[in-house]
């Protein structure tokens, strides 16, 4: 046992998977495990943070977007959550092409926090419990469960870890450090012990976050204006099928288990537990009266888009001033990141306002955008001025900014560094290589942001639930979606600074588009048991809609050209031909049009994109033996064998990712690979 050798108490409920951390990555995890049947127990040091937005009160962006769509298709929360709380959303990059096109939402903080909260502890086989992990329990080589820093046991067949920023963390103000992961909550450190006792490699990163100013002291007259989209683009495809939306919305209820909504009136939302009652008092009886049953869909076609149930903020644009370089140039050697008291690597795609004028000397203003935190909050989010620097020093840096000239901080930025596990030391499926069943999920790998957190917890969660279930694990491909990109680069190429998802690191961008994540995961998240059987109808529904307009655009023609041709011209949009042939395209729901004029528009790219998948999947499927030992292939030069050892690639494609791998050496292992399939049971090999 990696922790005391004499516990005070165990618990006398024993669970199946146990998830430690209730941030974004151990909520996903606790749902997915929970709703595919496993006793999931979620422990946390603060019941009051699950869900809690540490930084920037936004979901989505440029590729981070992707991730939760995927999530959401396949029956995670984050995007329903979002839907549910968000106060401001947009799709970004409409203005490039689609396979960048990303939603984003501002999202009322508290709000937002307190609805996950509601969803965990109104979930069927979850247990949450206020406790913070201080040990594993590990037999041999298997996780048995984890110790609480009051001495006591949980017991376990699965632990996923998802501490966040938390591990021996610690913050910098300047000069000044304090211990604590978050602003105004503990650090964790038994827990990197552990780890250590277990033989895992634990390193360094650092983040950051921007100071936060009252909203009655900032100078909204001299700032630009930035409104959300109209119509709204919601995240969750839930929102997007073409029926009444409380309709679906109720089935989504029901079959998740989810018991609030939010309500909106002139002081701002409140949460209402109005559909289904508290787990262990609800009825078939009292569950039917409350539930419509979903209709006959023909009759349920929306005519109006999707309107989010919080009131709307727009958020502002200003920019920093020549004042706001002289101040950081002169306090650069107060600033933890260049005095040296700040040892570890930041995120290199989202820098410190200091780091920016260091690294872009030439660049002579940067860009602030102000985001409220929440609709009865006066706390206002200065994106793009992350900061580390003396809190005097803050109050001349904000002041210097056009339209800040008053303002007020309410809370200084500052900087977190903090212990992760180079996620190397794991599986495709997120379990880790040395103890079987215990899983890493979220910072603790390396990553940065919620969405890529949420991602990995998902993962890990569905794949603890498959491992009671007696299921083999489930490796998400770099074919079919971000999520599968995210973690095939994690547990291949590694990272040494906290990691970003962006669109540029998927080869297949135009399959893996914001708006189709559905069509390539729901059928998945369906046969895993996440997706209600009425959601799956709705869904099947679509693809029904989807083939039937395609075909009328194949074969109805407009001067002689098919619809289809008319289509695929850069100058023509499918709102086009709908006011020219309203009789064969009238009443198409907005969510099917994107996805539609995309898929004809680059149809000749996208056919080239699944060729080029199809011919890959021969190798890149391809199985190396789980116990080769790739120090004895002596045709393979030492760095090459020094990688494959350590990493342990289960696949050809995924040893064709690993850094330094050559082709020539990926021709040598499949040589070894195909001699030693040739050779008899019981002969010598490198096995």
């Amino acid at each position: 046992m990696a922790g005391s050798s004499s516990p005070m108490f165990t618990h006398p409920k024993t669970y199946d998977v146990i998830v430690v951390g209730a941030g974004h990555a151990g909520v996903e995890a606790a749902l997915a495990a929970s709703r595919m049947g496993a006793c999931t127990l979620l422990t946390t040091m603060d019941l009051d943070t699950i869900g809690k937005m540490s930084c920037n009160p936004a979901i989505g962006g440029l590729a981070k977007g992707h991730i939760v769509r995927e999530i959401d298709a396949l029956g995670g929360q984050m995007g329903l959550t979002t839907d549910a709380t968000g106060i401001q959303f947009r799709m970004l990059n409409r203005k490039k092409g689609p396979a960048v096109w990303a939603p984003r939402a501002q999202c009322d903080k508290k709000a937002y926090q307190y609805a996950m909260k509601a969803v965990c502890e109104r979930q069927s086989s979850l247990d949450v419990r206020q406790a913070q992990a201080s040990a594993l329990i590990v037999e041999g080589d298997q996780i048995k469960g984890i110790e609480t820093s009051m001495g006591v046991q949980f017991l376990g067949t699965c632990v996923i870890i998802t501490t966040g920023t938390f591990l021996k963390a610690l913050m910098h103000v300047g000069e000044s450090q304090q211990r604590g992961g978050r602003g105004g909550e503990p650090a964790a450190y038994g827990l990197s012990d552990s780890l250590n006792r277990l033989g895992f490699e634990l390193e360094r990163l650092k983040t950051g976050t921007p100071p936060r100013l009252n909203r009655h002291s900032i100078n909204w007259k001299e700032l630009t204006v930035q409104e959300g989209d109209q119509p709204t683009p919601p995240f969750s495809y839930v929102h997007e099928a073409s029926y009444a939306d409380h309709v679906v919305l109720e089935a989504k209820f029901e079959a998740d288990g989810v018991v609030f909504h939010v309500e909106q009136n002139d002081r701002g939302w409140r949460m209402a537990d109005c559909r289904i009652p508290p787990k262990g008092l609800q009825t078939s009886k009292m569950k039917s009266k409350r539930l419509p049953k979903i209709r006959n869909p023909k009759s349920e076609i929306r005519n109006s888009p999707w309107s989010p149930p919080l009131r709307q903020l727009p958020c502002h644009l200003t920019s920093t001033t020549l004042r706001t370089e002289e101040i950081i140039r002169a306090n650069l050697h107060r600033s933890p990141m260049y005095s040296g008291q700040i040892q570890s690597t930041g995120p290199r795609y989202c820098p410190s306002i200091e780091d920016k004028y260091v690294k872009f000397p030439d660049k002579e203003t940067h860009q602030i955008f102000l985001e409220p935190e929440g609709l009865n909050t006066d706390e206002i989010y200065v994106n793009g001025c992350s900061t580390s620097l003396p809190y005097d020093v803050q109050i001349d840096l904000v002041h210097s900014i056009k339209g800040l000239e008053n303002a007020e901080i309410m809370r200084a930025g500052y900087a977190v560094e903090y212990d992760y596990a180079p996620p190397t030391q794991l599986l495709p499926w997120l379990e880790t290589k040395r103890v079987k069943n215990l899983f890493f999920a979220g910072q603790l790998n390396g990553t940065t942001g919620y969405e890529e957190a949420a991602a990995q917890g998902f993962v890990a969660g569905i794949n603890a639930a498959l491992r009671i279930q007696g299921k083999k694990p489930y490796t998400f491909s770099r074919a079919d979606s971000y999520i599968g990109v995210l973690v095939d680069d994690l547990v291949t190429k590694g990272t040494q600074e906290p990691y970003r998802m962006f669109t540029s690191r998927a080869e297949y961008r135009l399959l893996l588009r914001q708006d189709n994540a559905d069509e390539r995961l729901t059928a998945l998240g369906f046969e895993w048991g996440l997706i209600s059987k009425e959601r799956h109808g709705l869904f099947q529904d679509k693809l029904k809609r989807i083939a039937s307009l395609r075909e009328t655009l194949k074969t109805k023609r407009l001067k002689g050209v098919t619809l289809q041709q008319w289509l695929r011209r850069p100058e023509v949009n499918l709102d086009d031909l709908i006011m020219r042939a309203p009789e064969w395209l009238a009443d198409i729901p907005d969510d099917l049009k994107a996805s539609i004029e995309m898929d004809i528009k680059y149809e000749g790219y996208i056919a080239r994109d699944m060729a080029h998948v199809e011919r890959l999947k021969k190798t890149e499927n391809q199985p190396i033996p789980e116990h080769m030992n790739f120090q004895e292939i002596r045709a393979l030069r030492r760095e090459t064998r020094e990688k494959l050892h350590k990493i342990r690639p289960q696949t050809i494609g995924q040893a064709t990712r690993i850094s330094g791998v050559t082709p020539a050496d990926i021709g040598v292992l499949l040589v070894w690979m195909k001699k030693l399939s040739m050779k008899p049971q019981g002969s010598d090999s490198v096995m």
